[in-house]
């Protein structure tokens, strides 16, 4: 590796010449030859002025860091000779002759000389320079220690190191391995270790020092990377894992990425589907309807549903549904009746939450598994063991009668609708409340996967996306979607939830492209109002919506070649809460 020849025994690692190390990053060899001639370090100086100091149509790279920056990578990806040429034939070096006389003495483990050198380098922030001293002399230190020489290492923790202020917790911490050292290790071991604490020491203080000074490892990929991520996130219709970037030509992906086409039309429903949800791991859809049953649909290898279970038993339509954590257990509500507990693999009903009195709107799982919690139509939450042991109550207005809720996956905070207008952040263990205020009336909300950002519906048709880190910041708001009489739900959706889909009353699917607000297509083929849309968090090709037409509608990618047979209800799935039939 680097100017180490593979072929010497270990013995021979004493002592590494500055030449030909390359690969900071990786923690091997790690510093880049002196380009150029071997008689002048700084090569040849290269005039900045007029149109040669920079390059592109845009004017705004600089020649002289641009021709750096690729020197370092050719290095760093083993092309010395290369690197070596470009600074010769360019006249710019990749580092002053005063810093790599520094790197080499660094190398040597020549200590006392490499601090002078740093005072030479020219740098600006005394701290930077006090810091980087630390570093050094801490290297100092541990090799005296490492080579049995305690007074020596205890000389300069006291002289030269304590001076500097840097940071008293570490001095102790040095204080504290003098008493704990030992000379255990062999020499030639030693010697190795010694090498490679080196090289992380030019790690340290390359992140240290200003990039102009020694340019920071990776340069040139970090920037390609960046540009690569930059095109992809201001794509439109960027969907797909395997969707591969070439440096070759700028990233656009085609709207064929999109789930608009109707795959299959499960119609097992007797009247309005309210509310659809794909279990977490993707391999199961719920669905909930003014029938008064909730089904558990099963997605197949090739991407097909059929019916797993009809869940019969409550009294009331079914107005919502939540997946347990491990999606191996599913709640159902009905309206202001009762919350089920079912297990998905049976179909059996396991518990049935309820209270005299109150009915229950709405329920979630605790991120934990071991706890439900539902909202009750005297606007207070009820928290339950999954036993059906009411473990905790909030009373006070903290839902309203139709109310989603949602819980973050730490576990802390409850979030519903405690006013026609306003979202409650409630933590359940100090009691803080903070709020989300709107100007409209709010008729559902949506929680992203990673718990930063909710998606208020408004009853004036607009759909606004809240940041909700720290003081709730509203980013972006989504329009063309129809609202007048009833709840409609959208969701985040796509690879990385990049998209937002939305029900209407137009019978339309609607998706947006979340970071630009865009609105990519709206999906006909419903004839009644789409209530309810839910995205595969497994499958980015595929979104389920429900409507008052009483169907769930499957959408996947045009360019497929497959179109499933619609589902019907044969009744051999049906439940009723106790035995299958």
């Amino acid at each position: 590796m680097g100017g180490v020849e593979d072929e010497e025994p270990a013995l021979k690692r004493t002592k590494l010449s500055f030449k030909g190390l390359v690969g900071l990053s990786n923690g091997s060899s790690s510093v880049e030859p002196v380009g150029g001639s071997s008689s002048d370090l700084m090569a040849r100086p290269l005039s900045s002025e007029g149109d040669d100091g920079v390059i592109g149509s845009k004017g705004v790279i600089k020649r002289e860091e641009f021709v750096r920056i690729i020197t370092k990578a050719l290095y760093s990806l083993g092309y010395k000779k290369s690197g070596a040429h470009l600074e010769e034939e360019s006249g710019i070096p990749l580092h002053s002759s005063v810093v790599n006389l520094f790197m080499q003495q660094i190398l040597d483990g020549d200590w006392d000389e490499s601090v002078a050198t740093l005072d030479k380098i020219g740098l600006a922030d005394e701290s930077v320079i006090r810091a980087a001293t630390f570093l050094i002399l801490e290297q100092k230190f541990f090799e005296l220690l490492d080579g049995e020489k305690i007074m020596d290492a205890l000389k300069t923790l006291r002289t030269e190191i304590a001076p500097l202020c840097v940071d008293s917790s570490r001095i102790r911490e040095l204080s504290s391995s003098i008493v704990s050292s030992c000379g255990q290790v062999g020499s030639s071991r030693r010697e190795f270790v010694r090498v490679g604490s080196r090289l992380k020491l030019l790690e340290e203080l390359q992140k240290l020092l200003p990039p102009t000074v020694m340019i920071p490892e990776k340069r040139l990929e970090h920037l390609v990377e960046q540009a690569l991520i930059l095109q992809r996130e201001a794509c439109l219709f960027h969907n797909s894992w395997d969707k591969e970037m070439s440096l070759y030509s700028d990233h656009h992906c085609g709207k064929t990425q999109i789930p608009s086409r109707t795959l299959q039309i499960l119609e097992a429903h007797d009247d309005e589907v309210w509310f659809v949800q794909f279990s977490h791991n993707g391999k199961y859809l719920a669905s909930a309807s003014n029938d008064r049953t909730a089904i558990i649909w099963e997605v197949d290898m090739n991407g097909g549903l059929s019916i797993k279970h009809k869940l019969c038993g409550h009294q009331k339509p079914v107005s919502s549904v939540s997946w347990s954590p491990n999606d191996q257990e599913l709640l159902t509500c009905g309206v202001e009746e009762a919350v089920r507990r079912w297990d998905v693999s049976t179909g059996k009903c396991l518990q049935v939450y309820e209270k005299t009195g109150p009915g229950l709107v709405s329920c979630a799982w605790f991120p934990s598994g071991k706890y439900i919690l539902s909202g009750l139509s005297d606007k207070s939450l009820c928290m339950w063991e999954l036993d059906g042991k009411e473990v905790e109550s909030w009373k006070g207005q903290k839902t309203l009668k139709i109310s989603d809720l949602e819980i973050t996956g730490d576990g802390e905070h409850i979030l519903s609708i405690c006013k026609d207008n306003a979202i409650l952040f409630f933590n359940k263990e100090t009691n803080d409340e903070r709020y989300i205020e709107e100007d409209q009336t709010i008729t559902s909300f949506s929680l992203s996967k990673d718990s930063r950002f909710l998606l208020v519906n408004l009853l004036n048709q607009e759909i606004h996306l809240w940041n909700i880190e720290g003081d709730p910041k509203l980013v972006s708001k989504y329009k063309s979607h129809k609202r007048s009489r009833f709840i409609i739900r959208s969701c985040f959706g796509g690879l990385k939830q990049a998209f937002i889909a939305s029900g209407s009353e137009d019978s339309q699917v609607y998706i947006w492209h979340r970071s630009s607000g865009d609105l990519i297509d709206a999906l006909p083929g419903h004839s009644g109002a789409v209530n309810c849309v839910s995205w595969n968090p497994a499958n980015p090709h595929m979104l389920a919506s429900a409507s008052d037409d009483r169907t769930v509608r499957i959408w996947g990618l045009k360019c497929l070649n497959v179109k499933y047979q619609n589902a019907y209800s044969n009744g051999i799935h049906h439940c009723n809460g106790k035995e299958l039939r």
